[in-house]
């Protein structure tokens, strides 16, 4: 990421409180409903805050309709994968980026409103590490239900997950979470899966690593829209946990975090932007893949 050239500072903040992270992958039907709304609730709710769009090699104009955004609104910036690299991977692009003290990341079809991101910023203020979105600790906050098929799979995987992998969280898969900025860079550099699977890694990772972490219930509303696929990816799923059960009993894990004997070196220091960013890569965990 490059400094402003001279004369070009003003155009964005140097140090936000907030980073807003959104993965998009051929997004052109619904990214200007969800940059209206993400950047109206910035506005109304008076955060200092940024918002990172992550292209992960969209084939349709998703990134000409952010740049053109881009033209009248200086908080957004856009970062664009090598390619479709998946959502684990736009994500930890992302927030490795964001300069704000907290940052998060929320899914474009916002199922969970970015009013709630308030709820997660107020954990994080309040002593957690990682705050993360939950849809079953208060079922009441749903306001549009999943089909019974997605309830079934969902809540089987998450059973999975808490009894394979020791997380003790209702939801692993919402996607809306958010992470002071020191842990997040430490723990995004720890990651190794970069598609549906990293959720319960980032999540595993955190809580080797001793973090804090709050699970909190969101209001939160089903999207017919979504690109998930109970069985192609839930199969892939179930095989990153797999690699990530492999990685923990290796203790690849292990010996990728005792290899920090600094971890204040890891945390970038926040820069100002020239967007649109281009990124090619981000740094490598160091754990085999």
């Amino acid at each position: 990421m490059q400094d402003f050239p001279p004369g070009g500072p003003d155009r964005a903040m140097a140090h936000p409180e907030f980073s807003i992270v959104v993965p998009a992958y051929n997004e052109s039907s619904r990214i200007e409903h969800a940059l209206d709304r993400i950047l109206s609730c910035v506005d109304q709710q008076g955060w200092n805050a940024e918002v990172l769009v992550v292209d992960d090699g969209s084939t349709d104009n998703t990134a000409a309709i952010i740049k053109r955004w881009m033209e009248t609104h200086p908080r957004l910036h856009l970062i664009q994968n090598p390619g479709n690299r998946g959502k684990g991977y736009s994500v930890r692009n992302g927030l490795l980026q964001a300069a704000g003290e907290i940052v998060m990341f929320t899914d474009a079809d916002l199922s969970a409103p970015i009013e709630e991101a308030e709820r997660l910023f107020t954990a994080i203020r309040e002593g957690a590490d990682v705050a993360i979105g939950s849809r079953w600790l208060d079922r009441a906050r749903q306001t549009i239900h999943q089909p019974f098929y997605r309830q079934f799979f969902g809540r089987c995987f998450n059973w999975i997950t808490r009894t394979v992998m020791g997380l003790p969280f209702k939801d692993t898969q919402c996607g809306f979470k958010a992470f002071r900025r020191s842990a997040a860079q430490i723990v995004f550099r720890l990651q190794t899966i970069e598609r549906w699977g990293f959720d319960p890694e980032i999540l595993f990772i955190a809580q080797k690593l001793g973090y804090e972490i709050q699970e909190v219930p969101v209001t939160w509303g089903h999207d017919e829209r979504s690109r998930l696929s109970y069985l192609k990816d839930g199969i892939k799923m179930l095989e990153d946990m797999a690699v990530i059960r492999s990685n923990s009993i290796a203790g690849r894990y292990d010996k990728a975090i005792a290899e920090i004997r600094d971890t204040t070196s890891m945390v970038t220091r926040p820069v100002r932007r020239n967007p649109p960013v281009v990124v090619h890569s981000t740094q490598d965990s160091g754990i085999t893949k």
